[in-house]
């Protein structure tokens, strides 16, 4: 009772001073120029994208090269901007001269609109990120390409970031054309190795192979609401009697690395995460951990012949993949291992950068809210860039 009383009496003081939670809000109130687009993909889904059209401290340039940034699952663009200026990626690339476009998947909380389906309806939730990495991504793209008069982006993706982009240049390797350089941040592609002991507990029974999925349609995987949201915001404050709890949530995930993390931002994780995914995103990685493969959404021996015309599932074409990519990665990655990372460089065929990023505890989701992530990850992503201008 007591605890109850705490929390509730911590959630009036919060309600009273909230987090910014809207993506398009935050970039505001930071003092940068902020533009929302919305792109629907060939499928009929609605997607939002936040710009930042130009930094404050350069003025309104034109021909500004375009960086487009793809979150990870359950995640957002505002984990691009969440740290604030001169730490976050998207304000250290607006500040070099690049003109920003931070996209949202399909489901999450900026996208959960179709043009014919209701988000309660199970058929909105029946996609993977193969859906996101063949519709979300090559739409948002082309729509950038065409607002800009740019012939080409340089990509920046963060875990499923990645993902959808390796799936969209196998299955749609024209776009390498429209690609300067693909920066990808905790490479998730391969996944037998991973060490996440959420995933490792679930994997042995949500990756097998999912005939139902498409019988009777997915659903929303850790749905949020205001209530769920301003509780979280409670619970992780800094001063908080469980913002320690909050932090192992974090290192559940991605690997323990107390160093990395400002307990001043859990709040602020809390307040746009989780963004909201498909059920069937997360059996998709399940079935990548138990396969040890990087292929298609495994629906069963039954199934299977229909959608691919055979028993299992096609293996992603890397091949394909021919755009310059740099991978970047840490030795304390708990959901990209070290070796399945390097599993995929090995079979990249263009690949431009192998980078351990040297500091050797750093964890999966240091790549977005690490404390010195500008300094061990995000120099060398621009120092990276500049070479593709």
């Amino acid at each position: 009772m007591k605890r109850l009383i705490l929390m509730l009496s911590v959630l009036g003081v919060v309600l009273a001073a909230r987090p910014i939670s809207d993506c398009g809000e935050r970039i505001e109130d930071d003092g940068y120029p902020m533009e929302r687009h919305t792109v629907e993909t060939s499928d009929n889904y609605y997607l939002t994208m936040h710009r930042i059209p130009y930094s404050p401290k350069t003025g309104n340039t034109a021909n500004r090269p375009v960086a487009f940034l793809m979150h990870g699952m359950l995640s957002s663009s505002s984990d691009w901007v969440l740290m604030g200026p001169e730490k976050s990626l998207a304000y250290i690339l607006s500040d070099a001269g690049y003109d920003v476009w931070m996209g949202n998947a399909r489901g999450n909380t900026y996208s959960k609109s179709h043009r014919y389906w209701p988000t309660l309806w199970q058929i909105f939730w029946n996609f993977s990120w193969h859906e996101i990495g063949i519709y979300d991504v090559p739409a948002m793209i082309d729509y950038v390409l065409k607002v800009t008069g740019e012939k080409q982006v340089q990509y920046v993706g963060h875990s499923q970031g990645t993902t959808v982009y390796l799936v969209m240049m196998s299955e749609k390797p024209a776009y390498n054309d429209k690609i300067k350089s693909a920066h990808l941040l905790g490479p998730a592609a391969y996944m037998g190795n991973m060490k996440s002991p959420l995933t490792r507990a679930f994997a042995p029974i949500l990756g097998q192979p999912n005939a139902m999925v498409e019988l009777v349609g997915s659903m929303e995987f850790m749905p949020s609401n205001k209530f769920k949201q301003d509780m979280g915001i409670a619970m992780c404050q800094a001063t908080s009697p469980y913002a320690e709890m909050c932090a192992n949530e974090v290192f559940l995930i991605g690997g323990y690395d107390s160093e990395q993390l400002d307990y001043e931002l859990l709040e602020h994780i809390k307040a746009t995460s989780p963004a909201g995914a498909s059920v069937n995103q997360n059996l998709h990685f399940c079935q990548e951990h138990n396969s040890g493969k990087f292929r298609k959404f495994d629906y069963s021996a039954i199934r299977n012949p229909y959608e691919y015309g055979s028993l299992t599932p096609p293996n992603y074409k890397l091949a394909n993949a021919k755009a310059p990519v740099l991978l970047y990665y840490g030795a304390n990655d708990w959901m990209c291992d070290v070796g399945d990372v390097r599993k995929l460089r090995d079979e990249l065929p263009n690949m431009k950068l192998d980078y351990l990023v040297p500091f050797e505890k750093w964890a999966h989701l240091d790549f977005i809210w690490g404390t010195e992530a500008k300094k061990y990850v995000y120099d060398e992503v621009l120092k990276q860039m500049k070479t593709y201008a």
